[in-house]
Parts: structure tokens; C-alpha cells; sequence
């Protein structure tokens, strides 16, 4: 039987480049010798024999459609680059810590809006009119001064679990760890007695350990024993979190970035400042009530920024 025309053939090749063979092609070891002899890859040639062999009428009718029907080569891939860095020391302590406060506690997050207009303007005028040696007024001080003023009504949030026990712990006085970021990794230096202390102490305060832990200069004794722990991440805070509980303590406040933006207040449109308060709780010894309450507390508190201003009772 005589072969197929040549454009016949090329009538059905048109296509056939659109895709490379990811199997041999099958050809006479003849075709093979033309397909090498003419440049031809047949991987790109569609067959038109028995079972999708490849005849010498195949590469007549591919040849015929021109190179520019040969797909692209894909780029040669560089070798990939992998850096490989053992965690260990305190990197593997944190990760130890985090992964177990994260297999072991229930969380459940809770996220609030607050308007910080009010206090905004506070903490301006407060830094601006500071006499000399006074800390510059971050948003965490008052946040430690709400959390001071709330936790009385609050107390269990002021709490560690000791789930070995089966004993929750509360304190009596407010020790409160601040998140750091350091060269180190992840610590928690904490401000002690954070209830006896007024806006500028627990400026100052925050201030110190805030400093000796990122300066590798925190004792021991500074990086343990909080009560409650305050994260934040600044104006990299984002919209939203939901922070993980620095085990054992049983709830973790973050506040997050501070935002301008249009809210409707008694009808009208007014532009203020705005954030949210994201908050984690053990929903072991938490229930939702007392956190969502808790949680109003704090907002009603900052937004009433001169409360925390005044002294400790």
C-alpha cells in the first residue's frame, strides 16, 4: 500500500509540536537515521503509522511546517541553592515552647476595634511637653496601664494553669511580659508590679528590659515569671492576629497597627484612628463571656486614654 501524501499528512502534524512526548517515539531505526541526519526531534512529530509510528512521510510534512513550530526549549533550570542551619539553643527552646503551647492550649482569639483618636492625641502632647530623662510614650504603656486598671474585675485572666496540677494560679500583682524581637530570636523580658506603676513607669520600665533583652544584658530573672504577656509588631502589627499564648499563662493581648480611616459616629462620617485589638485565651480556664468582657474592658478604657494617665490607685 502506497504511502500517504505528504499533505495529507501535514494536515494532521499541525498541532502534533504543541506538546513534547514524554515517551520514545516509535519509528524504524531508518526514520530514526533520516529524523538524525535532518535535525529532526522526533519527540515533536506526530505519527501517522500503526500505533503512532513514525513514517519518513512524518518528517517530509514536519519539516514542511518550519522550525518556528518547534517548541521552545524550557530553560535550563541553575542548581538550586539550600542553606541548611541546625535549630538549636534558644531558637530550639522557642520553637520547642511555641509548638508545645500550640499542641496543649486550646486557643480561641477574640478581635476588637478601637478607636485611638483620643488617645492618640494624649500620647502626642504627652511626648511633646516631657521634660528630660522621660521615656518617649510608645502605644504599649497605656496598653499596660488598661490591662492594670481591668484585671482587678478580670482576675483569672491574671493567671498561669498548671496543668500537671491541675491548678490555676492567679496573681495578685501584674507582671507583664513584652514580646521582643532580638538578634537572639523571640524573648519575653517582663515589667514586675506593672499595677504600682503610673504611665511614665511603665514607659520606663518597658523601656529597660525592652533594652536589656535586645543587648543580651537581661538576667534571668528578667526573661520569666509574667503573668500576662503584651505583643505587638508595631506598624507591621497588620489588621488582625491571633497570637499564641506564652504558656503558662492563660491569655496574650495584641494590639496591631494603627489605621486613619472613615467611621460613622452619630450619623455622620468622621475620619479617626483606628486598630485592632487581637487577643488569644485557654479555653480551659477562659470561657468566651469572660473574654469578650475582658476585652471590653480594655477598649473602654483606651478609649478613654485620660484614666491612664492619672496614678495607680
Amino acid at each position: 500500500m502506497p504511502a500517504p501524501a505528504a499533505d495529507a499528512v501535514s494536515a494532521r502534524t499541525v498541532a502534533a509540536p504543541a506538546a513534547l512526548s514524554t515517551s520514545r517515539s516509535l519509528a524504524s531505526p531508518a526514520v530514526r537515521h533520516a529524523a538524525f541526519e535532518r535535525g529532526i526531534a522526533l519527540q515533536y512529530v506526530h505519527g501517522s503509522g500503526p500505533a503512532g509510528r513514525v513514517v519518513m512521510a512524518d518528517l517530509d510534512a514536519f519539516a514542511a511546517l518550519g522550525p518556528a513550530h518547534v517548541p521552545a526549549a524550557p530553560p535550563t533550570r541553575r542548581p538550586e541553592r539550600i542553606t541548611e542551619t541546625k535549630v538549636v539553643g534558644l531558637r530550639r527552646r522557642i520553637a520547642e515552647k511555641m509548638q508545645l503551647a500550640k499542641r496543649h492550649i486550646p486557643h480561641f482569639s477574640y478581635i476588637e476595634e478601637l478607636d485611638l483618636t483620643g488617645l492618640e492625641a494624649i500620647r502626642r502632647d504627652l511626648n511633646e511637653t516631657a521634660g528630660e530623662g522621660r521615656p518617649k510614650l510608645t502605644l504599649l504603656p497605656f496598653f499596660m496601664r488598661a490591662l492594670a486598671l481591668a484585671i482587678p474585675d478580670f482576675p483569672v485572666i491574671n493567671s498561669h494553669y498548671d496543668e500537671d496540677a491541675g491548678l490555676v494560679r492567679t496573681f495578685g500583682s501584674l507582671h507583664v511580659g513584652i514580646a521582643t524581637q532580638t538578634v537572639r530570636g523571640l524573648l519575653v523580658p517582663v515589667v514586675r508590679d506593672a499595677d504600682d506603676l503610673d504611665l511614665w513607669g511603665c514607659a520606663t520600665g518597658l523601656a529597660r528590659v525592652v533594652s536589656a533583652a535586645r543587648t543580651d544584658r537581661a538576667a534571668a530573672a528578667d526573661l520569666t515569671g509574667s503573668s500576662i504577656t503584651l505583643t505587638s509588631l508595631g506598624t507591621l502589627g497588620g489588621v488582625a492576629a491571633t497570637p499564641i499564648i506564652n504558656a503558662p499563662e492563660v491569655a496574650i493581648v495584641a494590639p496591631n497597627k494603627l489605621v486613619e480611616r472613615p467611621v460613622v459616629i452619630d450619623g455622620a462620617v468622621e475620619i479617626r484612628t483606628m486598630m485592632n485589638l487581637s487577643a488569644s485565651f485557654d479555653h480551659r480556664i477562659v470561657d468566651g463571656h469572660y473574654a469578650a468582657s475582658f476585652i471590653q474592658r480594655l477598649k473602654w478604657l483606651i478609649e478613654r486614654p485620660a484614666l491612664l494617665v492619672v496614678a495607680p490607685r
